[in-house]
């Protein structure tokens, strides 16, 4: 079993990496260590520039109250763990080169960054603004962005329009914040045409939220109160591959009989809710997990995705289901593992119950 964690662990970091990793290695390759000459090497005193990487600059756990005037040379700034209040234009007057800004885990408020001060980083790719007192999305921000990440913050409010330029942001991460159904309009995240990675995991939503942006992989709800998933909800979404609904509130009526019976979904997490029995899978679902709900039993021949005669006859059709995991302790469900289900899912390798 903990070989198959592994593995599903792998394959969802590599879809991670891969989203994480494809404009960094750009963008990494685009440097040309001749040019390099052509930047005076000052270094601001409160920080570390290593002679390695002359474009980067380290200025993190330095109990900074606010950001040093930024070399031109830069490409990669780390602030992070200081006690920054304010993002003021200042600063970057000559870091016309920015691509990453690491500001996680200070105290930056709305009220504290300067209007238009974030939209004229033309160049910067990666914004990290996690663990601050932040409520509500700052706006405006680089249109060129691939990743935003502003989890943990107070925000309760997404001002209108501010993703609807965002056409290159791959990475969307709002989770525990304190956001609510109202906070999410249909509009609201208009223009992500690139987005696979959607995180709201851990606010305050009874909803599904809309219009979630079609190419999204990856859509994360975990903790929050949501009670039903509206009928053909996912057709919107026809890519999403990791679904995550752990610790809601769903139960069997707030599931229609389809909902989940979805092609691309290859995990489907729904541990910690209210189910009393398996909702209906796809064949190519990979990994199920189901556990702490109020099942009492599993019915293989019910839940199968095909007929119990087509998954006996695995040598003939070659198109059995896929399950590989099936999670589902923390139920009411007593061994031993009916037949049906081994018969049904020929590919399992890790049933916990």
């Amino acid at each position: 079993m903990m070989t198959l964690k592994v593995c599903a662990s792998l394959l969802l970091l590599f879809v991670v990496h891969s989203v994480w990793t494809r404009t960094v290695r750009q963008v990494y390759n685009e440097l040309d260590p001749e040019h390099w000459s052509h930047y005076t090497f000052e270094c601001p005193q409160e920080c570390f520039c290593p002679p390695s990487f002359p474009n980067a600059l380290y200025c993190d756990n330095k109990g900074l109250k606010e950001i040093p005037a930024i070399p031109a040379r830069i490409w990669y700034l780390y602030l992070q763990n200081n006690l920054i209040e304010t993002i003021s234009e200042k600063p970057f007057v000559n870091a016309t080169h920015l691509r990453w800004i690491n500001l996680n885990k200070n105290k930056i408020t709305n009220g504290g960054i300067e209007s238009g001060v974030l939209s004229k980083l033309k160049r910067l790719l990666y914004l990290f603004l996690e663990d601050n007192e932040l409520e509500e999305v700052p706006a405006p921000l680089p249109v060129g962005l691939e990743q935003l990440r502003l989890a943990r913050n107070k925000i309760s409010r997404i001002p209108e329009g501010v993703f609807s330029n965002l056409e290159n942001l791959t990475m969307l991460d709002l989770h525990q914040n304190n956001l609510l159904d109202s906070a999410l309009q249909s509009d609201t995240f208009q223009g992500l045409n690139s987005l696979m990675q959607l995180n709201i995991a851990k606010n305050s939503l009874k909803k599904m939220p809309l219009s979630i942006p079609a190419n999204t992989l990856q859509l994360f709800l975990d903790n929050n109160s949501i009670e039903v998933i509206p009928e053909n909800y996912f057709s919107a979404i026809p890519k999403v591959t990791f679904l995550r609904l752990n610790y809601n509130k769903l139960s069997d009526a707030g599931i229609p009989p389809n909902g989940f019976n979805v092609s691309s979904i290859l995990d489907l997490q729904l541990s910690h809710n209210q189910l009393t029995k398996i909702p209906p899978i796809n064949a190519h679902l990979e990994h199920l997990h189901l556990d702490h709900n109020r099942i009492k039993s599993v019915n293989g021949t019910q839940i199968c995705p095909v007929s119990i005669a087509v998954a006996e006859d695995y040598g003939l059709y070659g198109n059995i289901p896929r399950l590989r995991y099936l999670r589902l302790d923390g139920n009411e469900i007593q061994p031993p593992i009916p037949l049906d289900i081994m018969i049904c899912f020929q590919l399992l390798q890790a049933v916990v119950i």
